[in-house]
């Protein structure tokens, strides 16, 4: 479903290059997750892969299905199946989250040729997502992550997830700021969505995640490149031993 053939990309402003000859494969039904230390280009793969224009990508190819991604803009990728989580959800005054979710739902169908939801199966898709998020529909009435815990940005992000139903699932470290409780409810709607033709990248520092969503295959990136893959006991080895070995290994 995504193949990432030796990807170079750069920040714009400055030319910094972050991702320096990246490889990886991830397939349709696999979790993948992505771990390392600060700095090694985790989030940057993130964004990348959801379009945005600080970064340019300067060598490589990306691909979706068979094709590749580099010239579409944000919406055309999010439209096509990619899904981003972030690791630190925007607020955005002024839009209601319940408004946000019809617009975005109703833009997917129509790039999909479907017709728009009615209101009232509109309502019944979001109170049943946000009833096994644990949300509270109020919530839903007040801007976009306005005033929003840690916790309630990622669970909306996760009911974002739910009810666009995309198929390449790239989550930045949804784990960050979360309390076991939080994090339990956010995985359980994570693994809701596993399925044979829908696949998740997940950016993690810590194997806590990965004991809530458990991974098929773990990648260690550190300075732009993919230095280590295994399954999830590699996980377990690194929280044990830290990044110092692998490391060491590849240089």
């Amino acid at each position: 479903m995504l193949e990432i053939r030796n990807l170079h990309a750069r920040i714009v402003d400055d030319g910094t290059e972050i991702i320096r000859g990246l490889n990886l494969t991830v397939k349709a039904g696999e979790v993948a997750a992505i771990m390392g230390p600060n700095g090694s280009g985790k989030s940057t793969l993130s964004y990348i892969l959801a379009g945005r224009e600080d970064y340019e990508v300067t060598e490589g190819d990306i691909l979706y299905n068979g094709q590749s991604i580099l010239e579409m803009d944000p919406a055309e990728r999010a439209t096509s199946g990619i899904f981003l989580a972030f690791q630190y959800p925007m607020e955005i005054p002024g839009v209601a989250t319940m408004e946000f979710l019809k617009v975005a739902m109703n833009e997917q169908r129509k790039a999909r040729g479907e017709e728009p939801l009615k209101i009232p199966e509109f309502l019944k898709r979001v109170k049943e997502a946000a009833a096994s998020l644990s949300m509270d529909m109020n919530m839903l009435k007040r801007p976009l992550n306005v005033g929003f815990s840690g916790g309630e940005k990622k669970r909306a992000e996760i009911l974002q997830m739910k009810l666009l139903e995309p198929k390449l699932c790239v989550l930045d470290e949804t784990d960050s700021g979360l309390d076991i409780d939080a994090l339990k409810i956010v995985s359980d709607g994570v693994n809701a969505l596993r399925a044979p033709d829908r696949a998740f990248l997940v950016i993690t520092h810590y194997q806590r995640l990965l004991e809530h969503i458990v991974p098929d295959s773990v990648h260690v990136l550190y300075k732009g490149q993919v230095i280590k893959s295994g399954d999830k006991s590699l996980a377990l080895e690194l929280e044990s031993n830290g990044y110092a070995g692998v490391i060491g290994q590849a240089a």
